[in-house]
């Protein structure tokens, strides 16, 4: 059988905890390293539904992209949700790891994935890891160019397919064309500076604040913002196929249980 060590061994490969950023948890955050294991489930963030289908299916690994715990705990008790859920997965014996922005910056992380999906060619990180050095194309965020100039409206129809959502957020004209485009993954509005000094046209994230929104309108660079929870989940359905890619022997699966907690009223 193989062990959690095993999993966590080509997870540290394929999102090496050296991308991550200095503010995140990432890496085994629950567990034993020598426990033998069978069933993995992967999901975007743990929540009481996705811990519940978790211990149901009796899963014996969670690879959460968000991790849990993402702050230091002076306590867990069941008094908080980050306690209850934390007490649940421990008393059903169920590790915890978290790849989250190594992930996001990794050569076929999360954020690749998604220039990919829109099309883009000369794919380059936004912001180039040190870990470049050893480790080419790996960085915050990504940049590229469309194959020719396409409207705002076009490429925000192009991602709502990709990423199998109905509706978007954006910023500026329908009718403004696109050439470059830089993209991050999640809640980036922080590095619509990085896209505006690359020159980009365009700057995709999950979400953003209205003040930032507001910067790029005055900047004249669209945004589009499909959700924090669409910009990612389709990395962790992706995440899970290579898992069980790797370990045939293991039984891994995309939670079926978690969803988007924003609707459209």
């Amino acid at each position: 059988m193989l062990s959690l060590d095993d999993l966590c061994r080509v997870l540290e490969a394929f999102a090496p905890p050296v991308l991550s950023e200095d503010w995140d948890n990432v890496g085994l955050l629950v567990g034993e390293r020598d426990r033998k294991i069978e069933r993995v489930m992967t999901c975007l963030t743990i929540t009481p539904d996705s811990a519940a289908e978790a211990i149901e299916r009796q899963a014996d690994v969670i690879v959460a992209h968000h991790p849990l715990p993402f702050q230091p705990l002076k306590r867990i008790t069941s008094e908080t949700t980050v306690g209850r859920l934390l007490l649940g997965l421990i008393r059903a014996n169920i590790a915890i790891y978290s790849p989250h922005t190594a992930f996001d910056s990794a050569a076929a992380g999360i954020n690749q994935g998604l220039a990919e999906g829109l099309g883009l060619l000369d794919i380059e990180p936004l912001e180039v890891s040190a870990a470049a050095i050893t480790q080419p194309g790996v960085g915050s965020g990504r940049l590229g160019r469309l194959p020719q100039p396409t409207t705002l409206s076009e490429i925000a129809a192009q991602l709502k397919t990709f990423l199998k959502i109905k509706e978007l957020q954006l910023v500026g004209d329908d009718e403004q064309l696109i050439e470059r485009v830089a993209l991050a993954c999640g809640s980036a509005g922080g590095f619509l500076k990085q896209a505006i000094a690359r020159d980009c046209q365009l700057f995709v994230t999950g979400e953003t604040t209205f003040h930032t929104c507001l910067e790029a309108d005055a900047r004249g660079i669209a945004l589009l913002l499909p959700g924090h929870y669409a910009s990612e989940r389709f990395g962790i359905e992706r995440l899970s196929a290579f898992l069980a890619q790797q370990f045939p022997q293991l039984v891994v699966w995309p939670s079926e249980s978690e969803g988007d907690p924003l609707r459209w009223g």
